[in-house]
């Protein structure tokens, strides 16, 4: 069950690594809102990677892996 318990705590980090990405939560969730209906593959995608770097970043700080 150890995997289970490791699981556990990496689960309990997001919502401090989401925390830390809230500016470019907030820039992505924007971009696909103002393109509300006619959201189209890659629209946002410059938005999209700036959020998925600092997602990744922040849980590399905190030790742990999306």
């Amino acid at each position: 069950m150890e995997s289970v318990s490791k699981a556990r705590e990496r689960l309990a980090k997001y919502p401090l690594i989401f925390a830390k990405c809230s500016k470019q939560s907030a820039l992505y969730a924007r971009c696909v809102l103002l393109k509300e209906g006619s959201v189209k593959k890659d629209d946002c995608v410059k938005e999209f990677e700036e959020f998925k770097t600092c997602l990744t970043s922040a849980a590399k700080n905190l030790k742990t892996r999306i």
